[in-house]
């Protein structure tokens, strides 16, 4: 279907044809942000990786939410809403729009300021520092690493999806782009759009171009154009649904229309039990421990930077949240083909029930809430590595900070090589490969809590709750059949009273810590000085 817009731009194009100029155009504008940032580039170390701290409360905000908002946000709970229902939103939107300021509150003020105060950039830094260890800068750099590669994984696939979805029919006779359905026929959904792979290489290619020469000053204006624009094509692109589906005369009329056609188990809780529902909300603990987070908090120009940022990110992640989990829930009770999977969902009914460059625009929306996350993680760990590993054991006085920033520049394009390569191995519900990310980092929410507020923290504690976190996390993703058993869950109360894997891996991570901290020998006194202020 066409409209004003879309006449405007056929220009002899079908409508795949279009949907992909739009997004070509909006990729080529965020290389332009970032070549721009670039300029602005001072050639130190602080700068590239910090932005010298001079980023103010609103930029924070914009950015620290976009990094947050993910694939998970927008394509995963689509998905998930899908399949379970609008309890999805209680399970994590409403506990993270709480969880997340906390954190922000308790944890990333506290850190800013330590940053600030001793000069870190990283986490492992930190945690060196706070417990006089050079070990557990060793055992925490493959661990916050390994976290973070399904969590890129998860951007690059769903993004290569969303293309694909997107640009359906756009080379409809090009033989390689032809994809067939689980009858055996071709796929409209999918066939003749830019294949996957080719989509994933597009995104790492844009992220890793502005990263490159932008650093985080180019990460963070890039970030926050990037939250305008999913949040705003987002709540517009909600709002055309609804009219369209609903056929109502009004808005509200229109989302009647469409609710009465739900399943009522859909608009409910009924399908996920109760403590499965509760055990999630420790999930969004994660973000204290994301490493492209802390990183962000030190961007900050004052400890006062916070304060927007933890007023307005709960009703950000509202605003974000309830469009893409309705639509979701909306998706459940129409026909949708056998071959659409539930992480196409959304794009799916963007495509088929809207106007062709209103489809294309919110396609640009959501790739930008997937990039704004993986341009900060890809920086964070050139930071982490550049920081912890090369010159920490080389010396950091032997190398300029224009050969640090190169050493960063070049490990960034190792990780987002290796991570298009995983990609391209095979397919994981990105609800399901979030959600396990996630509870890897939250189970290590009480390492860092304790390293900022209890002074018998010892090395030795916080190496054997680190340890406990990650062999009992590979345990249970091992018996999870490496996540593809999306529905895998603790029972220690029964079949009927599932709770997620988090639980049981957190509560490792605090026995061991606690148990061996409170046997073995404090910190010194000079070392819990630096840190906690009498």
């Amino acid at each position: 279907m066409n409209g004003p817009l879309d006449n405007f731009l056929l220009l002899g194009m079908n409508d795949g044809q279009i949907r992909l100029t739009i997004i070509l155009s909006y990729l080529a504008l965020l290389l332009f942000l970032g070549f721009f940032a670039s300029r602005l580039f001072r050639g130190t170390k602080n700068d590239y990786l910090l932005a010298s701290h001079s980023i103010g409360p609103f930029l924070l905000l914009l950015s620290m939410f976009g990094t947050t908002m993910t694939a998970f946000a927008l394509v995963g709970s689509s998905g998930e809403a899908f399949k379970k229902g609008i309890g999805v939103y209680g399970m994590l939107a409403s506990s993270s729009g709480i969880i997340h300021s906390l954190c922000f509150f308790v944890i990333g003020i506290k850190i800013y300021r330590l940053g600030r105060r001793h000069g870190y950039s990283t986490q492992i830094q930190f945690f060196r520092d706070r417990l006089d260890s050079d070990l557990i800068g060793l055992v925490l750099f493959p661990i916050l690493v390994g976290l973070l590669i399904p969590y890129l994984l998860i951007g690059v696939m769903a993004g290569g999806s969303v293309i694909q979805v997107m640009t359906a029919g756009a080379f409809e006779n090009l033989e390689a782009f032809k994809v067939l359905g689980v009858d055996g026929n071709i796929d409209p959904a999918k066939s003749g759009g830019i294949p996957t792979y080719l989509g994933s290489l597009l995104i790492c290619f844009v992220v890793l171009v502005y990263v490159f020469f932008g650093g985080m000053r180019g990460t963070a204006w890039a970030n926050a154009f990037q939250t305008i624009v999913f949040m705003t094509l987002g709540v517009v692109t909600f709002y055309m649904l609804a009219m369209k589906i609903g056929d109502g005369e009004t808005f509200l009329q229109s989302v009647k229309n469409i609710t009465r056609g739900v399943d009522k188990i859909r608009l409910s809780r009924s399908d996920i039990p109760q403590t499965k529902f509760f055990s999630y909300m420790l999930i969004p603990l994660s973000v204290a421990m994301f490493p492209h987070l802390f990183q962000h908090w030190l961007t900050a120009k004052s400890a006062k930077t916070f304060k927007i940022p933890i007023i307005l990110h709960p009703i950000f992640i509202m605003i974000v949240w309830v469009p893409c989990v309705l639509i979701g829930v909306w998706g459940s009770s129409m026909a949708i083909p056998a071959g659409v999977r539930a992480n196409d969902v959304l794009p799916y009914l963007v495509n088929s029930q809207i106007g062709t460059a209103m489809a294309g625009l919110l396609a640009a929306g959501i790739l930008a809430a997937i990039m704004s996350s993986l341009d900060s993680q890809f920086l964070c760990l050139g930071s982490i590595f550049t920081n912890d590993i090369f010159t920490h054991y080389l010396g950091k006085d032997r190398f300029s900070d224009r050969t640090q920033v190169w050493i960063a520049r070049i490990f960034i394009i190792l990780i987002v090589v290796v991570t298009y390569v995983l990609s391209l191995q095979g397919y994981r519900s990105v609800f399901t490969m979030a959600v396990w990310g996630f509870s890897g980092y939250a189970a290590l929410f009480p390492v860092v809590f304790a390293a900022l507020y209890w002074k018998k923290l010892t090395a030795a504690g916080a190496l054997s709750g680190i340890l406990a976190m990650i062999g009992s996390w590979f345990y249970l993703f091992q018996k999870s059949e490496w996540g593809a058993n999306t529905d895998y869950s603790l029972t220690p109360f029964g079949n009927d009273h599932p709770i997620m894997p988090v639980v049981g891996i957190m509560l490792c991570t605090v026995l061991a810590m606690g148990i061996t901290s409170l046997i073995t020998k404090p910190p010194s006194a000079n070392t819990l000085a630096k840190f906690f202020d009498e």
